[in-house]
């Protein structure tokens, strides 16, 4: 007799675009280095529709291009006519630093850098500027002819190089020998996971990340580290220093000659700085309010106890800036005043504009990502390098291919440079809320961005701000940054420093080639616009740490005895690094 019991549910009633797409954009994302191929692809075809409707502009870069022709035709007759003492006078149509080396202007390669250059004029003509096409889209075929251009450059083949041919000539091939050592050793690292070469020299705990202390507080998501006090006296008030956790802490605690966090000890401040959890599989359910209530606001409660009465001096670095700035929002509308100040370093609040990172965000990205992360749980740290190292291809790949694998000379590590190589990872649930809220929607510039069910607006901060941009920064773009003087009237100093995201805020007193502007914006100020600031704030030269240092001395109590170590409540737990930071 047939059984007349219900049938379960099975996975096979589910609809078909639940069982087969999320596993297909999740091989797409695995064979594509997490990058979506839709995005490139009607980035192309808006841009080719639209150049196809837009027969003058054809016929511009037709022109265009016979004008480059006569140019590089005119340099060749030049170059031949003249004498060996007249050639290099001969002025050649493009300069670029990339074959500024004398080897470049003999002939044939002085035509063949110059070509590719006018190549490289003609392309960025072509691709920008084409009437209807969406300024996305616009940006996703420059930057994709920027980089198939870069992999065509001569500078970067064996065959079209000068200077690695006369390497190679000289050294009897030695050099491609020990570039293809090199090749093995990475591609064998690579394989099994290990860090790059030359880490090994700066091992966390030993070389970096030495500066003493003790992790007072952990719990799932975060070690907190009091630093040990080297003055007799210090500063009341404690600092709280809120690293991104899509990078180690320690880039603020590298060799005690490049470490904020020592030089912030050694003026006499009371230093605490959250080391986060490398998170796993397990974590995939981890969200950003779990960052603030387990990491910025657990931290805030433990330094609290033990600095008790003593308002705070929070820092944010990165992704821990803008976690920062909204906690800080959440807490001026909840009247909640623990904060003496925040100050901000590389950090966005209004993603409006991104920079050239938002090149790698859109639905299709991010939806690719999401497919992704839910079946490990995590973004892993080579799939955000591929993006950051496309950012900058040429400084960041194909110089670095030359030098170890054709000039056969292997890149010195330094301490930032094994930091960069101690990846992290990001949970599922936290990326894809970090991207859909800040990034595409930009709920925090808009009121919209909710803490414990309420939507925290940026206009209600009033506490003191020090800002940090910095000048060549791809992730954080300086006026990116700058964009929190139309946010809120509280009182900004912004301090818009030489270097890139890291390197411009690892700026000890002393680093040569150094330079910033700084200014204060009184609370209330009309706005002024990032380009007309940087016009009418003077330079300085040297590091901006000491500037930092007077504008909290300047917002700080009569210096006292230092705080203890921990409290009862927060018991000492082992000495710094803590145990997180050495996750793998």
């Amino acid at each position: 007799m047939p059984s007349t019991a219900p049938t379960p549910p099975h996975a096979l009633d589910r609809p078909l675009a639940e069982r087969i797409d999320p596993a297909l954009h999740a091989a797409l994302a695995s064979a594509g280095s997490a990058l979506s191929i839709a995005s490139p692809l009607l980035a192309l075809a808006d841009w080719a529709l639209h150049l196809s409707l837009s027969p003058g502009q054809r016929m511009d870069l037709l022109r265009l291009a016979f004008q480059q022709g006569n140019e590089l035709a005119r340099y060749a007759r030049e170059r031949l006519a003249a004498t060996p003492e007249t050639r290099d006078a001969v002025e050649p149509p493009l300069r670029d630093r990339r074959f500024a080396a004398p080897e470049w202007q003999q002939w044939p390669f002085n035509l063949m850098h110059q070509s590719f250059l006018l190549t490289e004029q003609w392309w960025a003509a072509a691709t920008h500027g084409v009437w209807g096409v969406e300024k996305h889209h616009e940006d996703l075929v420059a930057f994709g002819a920027r980089q198939m251009l870069d992999m065509l450059s001569p500078g970067n083949h064996l065959a079209t190089n000068p200077l690695v041919l006369k390497r190679t000539l000289d050294e009897g091939g030695a050099n491609l020998l020990r570039g293809a050592a090199f090749a093995r050793d990475d591609i064998r690292r690579q394989a099994q996971q290990a860090p790059a070469a030359g880490t090994e020299a700066f091992v966390v705990g030993r070389d970096v990340g030495i500066t003493p202390g003790t992790v007072v507080l952990k719990n799932r998501l975060m070690e907190l580290i009091q630093y040990t006090p080297t003055t007799a006296t210090v500063h009341p008030e404690p600092i709280l220093i809120v690293p991104a956790w899509i990078m180690k802490y320690y880039i603020l605690d590298l060799s005690p000659e490049n470490s904020l966090i020592k030089y912030l000890v050694d003026q006499g401040h009371t230093v605490f700085c959250i080391s986060w959890l490398n998170p796993g599989a397990d974590d995939r359910d981890l969200g950003m309010d779990d960052y603030l209530e387990q990491g910025v606001m657990a931290a805030l409660d433990a330094v609290g106890a033990i600095v008790p009465k003593r308002s705070v001096h929070a820092t944010g670095y990165c992704l821990g800036g803008t976690l920062l700035t909204i906690a800080a929002a959440a807490m001026a509308r909840d009247g909640d005043r623990r904060l003496a100040s925040i100050s901000l370093f590389a950090a966005q609040t209004d993603f409006s504009e991104p920079g050239e990172l938002g090149l790698f965000i859109d639905e299709s990205q991010v939806s690719l990502l999401e497919a992704k992360m839910a079946q490990t749980g995590y973004l892993t740290a080579a799939q955000m390098a591929g993006a950051f190292q496309m950012l900058r291809s040429q400084d960041l790949l194909w110089s670095r291919l030359v030098n170890e694998y054709l000039l056969g000379e292997r890149a010195s590590m330094n301490d930032l440079m094994a930091w960069n190589a101690d990846t992290t990872r990001m949970p599922a649930r936290m990326h894809s809320q970090y991207l859909r809220r800040l990034f595409l929607h930009n709920d925090l510039a808009s009121g919209r961005y909710p803490v414990r069910g309420k939507a925290v607006a940026l206009s209600d901060l009033h506490l003191p701000v020090f800002m940090v941009g910095t000048v060549t920064d791809h992730v954080a773009p300086w006026r990116s940054v700058f964009k929190l003087h139309h946010l809120t009237e509280a009182e900004i100093t912004f301090v818009l420093t030489s270097g890139g995201h890291n390197a411009g805020i690892v700026s000890p007193p002393g680093h040569a080639h150094r330079s910033y502007q700084i200014r204060t914006q009184p609370e209330h100020a009309a706005y002024i616009a990032p380009d007309a600031w940087a016009a009418a704030t003077p330079k300085a030269e040297g590091s901006w740490w000491p500037a930092w240092q007077d504008w909290l001395r300047a917002r700080s109590g009569a210096r006292v005895k230092p705080p203890r170590t921990g409290a009862k409540a927060y018991p000492a737990l082992g000495a710094a690094p803590g145990s997180y930071v050495l996750q793998r």
